[in-house]
């Protein structure tokens, strides 16, 4: 005789949601909870430092015109750049030309127009070269600051015209022509049309050394490419920021090609004031002080027009 099935005629119990589990405070007084919420902290209240990994508090790099405790000098944008030189941070904007955006059409994983787009957003500046005019402790200068967080700084026709419009600014106004230089190379994406700018500025700083005005150069974290191939190293003086990168080719590259392993602190801003390339190291918390020294010292003897 087959065994009859066991059956559970005990009714289900139905399953309730878990309940939130809330703190005695939060039942008495509801909105308590939300009044004292976490606060969100910011994602960049703290900064790296590249040298030692220490954590460096924001507002204190900030401060410290972003060099780290261990002296490392952080890469800055022109704005603060301009910030720093110009006495009590004043002066006067000057417009760069307008230049057509992709005169090549250039194909590229991501379009030219867009990658403009994005570092002009990013940035703040039209492209990676920014001019200004004002004081620098007392002594009149054009001043062009070339920003490496815009496409690596590089060279096109942009900073071309920005850069002849400086020179002629610097003649117009008979003031010296002081120049931050930070770039990887010409800019891919124009082809020939970037490196023209290499001549193209060259001959502009005869218009300044004719008219008899300093241009002095300083060198900052990485300066490279054909920047470095012109400009750069047409100065009346060359100053650069501690340990600033200063070369035409890559270390890897050098030493492939002349298969030697190159020297410790080879194109670094000390190894080539010992060469004779680099006139000064100075740290950026120093530059104003020597570029003004500088400036009085080569403007000596010439009557100044007076500030606008």
């Amino acid at each position: 005789m087959a065994m009859a099935e066991k059956r559970n005629d005990k009714p289900e119990r139905p399953t309730s949601a878990p309940r939130e589990r809330t703190g005695w405070l939060s039942r008495i007084a509801p909105g308590v909870r939300n009044a004292f919420s976490k606060r969100e902290t910011p994602e960049n209240l703290w900064v790296k430092c590249p040298d030692t990994g220490e954590m460096i508090y924001r507002p204190d790099l900030e401060a410290a015109l972003w060099v780290t405790p261990s002296g490392h000098h952080m890469r800055i944008g022109a704005a603060a750049r301009l910030r720093y030189t110009f006495d009590d941070g004043v002066f006067e904007k000057i417009e760069s030309p307008v230049v057509a955006d992709d005169p090549l059409k250039f194909p590229d994983v991501k379009s030219y127009p867009d990658r403009l787009k994005a570092a002009r957003k990013a940035s703040g500046e039209q492209d990676a070269l920014a001019l200004g005019y004002g004081h620098i402790k007392g002594q009149p200068a054009v001043v062009a600051v070339q920003d490496f967080s815009f496409m690596g700084g590089s060279l096109s026709m942009a900073v071309g015209e920005a850069f002849i419009k400086a020179a002629k600014e610097a003649v117009k106004r008979e003031a010296p022509f002081v120049i931050f230089t930070a770039a990887g190379g010409a800019r891919m994406q124009e082809g020939t049309l970037s490196l023209m700018q290499m001549a193209r500025t060259t001959l502009a700083l005869n218009e300044v050394k004719a008219a008899g005005l300093p241009y002095i150069v300083v060198l900052t974290d990485p300066t490279t490419g054909g920047v470095m191939a012109s400009y750069a190293m047409l100065g009346d003086v060359h100053l650069a920021e501690p340990n600033a990168l200063i070369g035409f080719a890559g270390r890897r590259v050098i030493e492939q090609t002349i298969r030697e392993t190159l020297p410790p602190g080879f194109q670094r801003a000390e190894f080539l004031m010992e060469r004779g390339m680099v006139d000064k190291v100075v740290t950026r918390a120093e530059l104003p002080e020597v570029l003004a020294s500088i400036l009085e010292t080569l403007m000596m003897g010439r009557a100044q027009r007076p500030a606008a």
